[in-house]
């Protein structure tokens, strides 16, 4: 029996001004199948699919779906044919509850049927295996509790075609399992499930074919079981990747930048997010922190920043206590501070505005007078666009209109060029490609020969091994250890991560 297509594009081209998103690009998913999307960032997977979802409508070409050729005008209509799209950047409200972001758009009464909706959703919760505070106004929620709600919005909602933008860049392993769980239970159901993701081993893990985009075009579809990750790298970049990760060696002398002692911070909800925190930052080395998702990474990063209030302890730059003082405050004394947060259009840029302006909102509180002056961001913004090879028609194009991995090339090309002497960097190549990792990687080591410290979390042990000098292990809001990774094994580390006893201390 021919099995049935779900999704058939033909031919699909879509450009924005002067940029080619997508050129005859060509795409069949089958029910009963993972068929995962791989490309650089820009090379026009979330335009593709975007297509799919409503938001977009092809210049060229033709869009099935279950053999019927539809034109979408909108979201609706897409939702309307059983396709749920979770897309890369969260489209919640931040006001209302998890519940009234759920029924958004539904033609239901909340207060008469209350108890009806509540548990309808529970049902759809629990058999995915999913679980959320109905009640939980989303500003409140972790950025893995939002994306957790994004993928219970579209099951609510009957999707039977379950398209996925990088659904796993901001979820910790134990829930991308429970992702994966739903994807399998999905695609035994005779569901379609399309998956970008530029993690490797979860397209190696999760799909059944592999379709690759490279500079808007689609250079082929292949069996994930006939083919490997190096074959895979070159078809996304047209050339073999050298996927070794250098460290860079300075000079023994090294200079405290940062200390920060007995640090105590609470959340929300009056707990201790931090306890006890105390480490060092030298000038010239990378000091990597490794933890499961919420045992203290992002209050860390807040704290230093000046974003979050402490209970207790101090916070040492070059010899001046930040505690307590506000980022502006802390601008004002002089301290070079650059800080990538985990949210990076919530928190790190404005993506209404454009590349210049976002420049400008880093430095205008230093420039002479009433006027701005646009002329040195503009100057910056396009080294910025040309140094990283940032994919945009425009440096006055709107930010949230990039790539995920364009984004966060803008907002990393800002940070480094202010000239910091401590960088910040919460998962800075969270949903960038192979190439895009490596160039950050190259930068954080520019960086480090400058002298500059950095303080880089991440989420791959690999990566922190093979970047870092030392490796700074938290554990509930506590730190488990300090490890020179050249002296631990990974299992080390992640003993460290749940509690357990981990190998030499640093």
């Amino acid at each position: 029996m021919e099995p049935v297509k779900a999704i058939e594009m033909k031919g699909i081209s879509k450009a924005f001004g002067s940029v080619k998103a997508n050129e005859d690009v060509n795409l069949t998913v089958y029910n009963g199948e993972v068929h995962a999307l791989l490309g650089e960032n820009g090379a026009g997977k979330s335009t593709l699919v975007n297509m799919l979802s409503g938001i977009y409508r092809p210049d060229s070409g033709t869009v099935s779906i279950y053999g019927e050729e539809v034109g979408f005008t909108s979201p609706k209509d897409s939702i309307a044919m059983g396709i749920g799209m979770i897309h890369q950047h969260f489209k919640l409200i931040d006001v209302m509850t998890a519940k009234e972001n759920i029924i958004l758009g539904k033609n239901q009464g909340l207060i008469t049927r209350n108890k009806y909706i509540s548990n309808e959703i529970k049902k759809v919760s629990d058999q995915y295996g999913l679980d959320i505070d109905l009640d939980k106004k989303v500003y409140n929620m972790s950025v893995g509790e939002k994306q957790t709600l994004e993928i219970i919005k579209v099951l609510y909602r009957g999707a039977k075609i379950l398209i996925l933008d990088e659904p796993t860049a901001v979820l910790t392993p134990q829930e991308i399992k429970k992702l994966f769980t739903i994807v399998r239970n999905m695609k035994e159901q005779g569901c379609a499930v399309v998956i970008i993701t530029h993690k490797l081993n979860e397209v190696m893990e999760i799909s059944d074919r592999v379709t690759v985009l490279r500079r808007g075009r689609s250079v082929g579809t292949v069996e994930t079981s006939k083919v490997d990750t190096s074959t895979l790298i070159e078809m996304m970049v047209g050339k073999k990747v050298d996927l070794a990760i250098k460290k860079e060696k300075t000079a023994d002398a090294k200079k405290l930048l940062l200390e920060v002692d007995n640090l105590h911070v609470k959340n929300s909800e009056q707990k201790y997010a931090l306890e006890d925190i105390s480490f060092k930052l030298y000038s010239g080395e990378i000091l990597g922190v490794a933890g499961v998702a919420g045992s203290g990474q992002k209050e860390i990063c807040e704290t230093i920043a000046g974003l979050t209030k402490a209970e207790k302890g101090r916070i040492i730059f070059e010899g001046e206590d930040i505690i307590g003082k506000s980022p502006r405050e802390i601008i004002r004394l002089g301290i070079r501070m650059g800080f990538i947060p985990e949210d990076r259009l919530g928190m790190g840029l404005v993506g209404s505005m454009d590349i210049v302006h976002n420049m400008i909102l880093k430095d205008y509180h230093n420039q002479p007078g009433i006027f701005l002056r646009r002329g040195p961001s503009v100057k910056k913004a396009t080294e910025i666009v040309d140094k990283l090879e940032i994919q945009t028609p425009s440096i006055n194009y709107p930010v949230k209109k990039l790539s995920g991995g364009n984004i966060q090339k803008v907002l990393l090309g800002r940070e480094i060029d202010s000239n910091p002497k401590v960088l910040i960097t919460a998962y800075p190549v969270r949903g960038l490609d192979i190439g895009a990792s490596y160039k950050i990687y190259d930068l954080l080591n520019e960086q480090k020969r400058k002298g500059v410290g950095v303080l880089f979390i991440g989420e791959d042990l690999d990566v922190l091994m093979d970047l870092c000098d030392r490796v700074m292990v938290f554990c509930i809001g506590k730190v488990a250890g300090i490890v020179n990774p050249d002296e631990v094994t990974k299992e080390d580390i992640g003993l460290l991560m749940t509690g357990g006893k981990g190998g030499a201390l640093s």
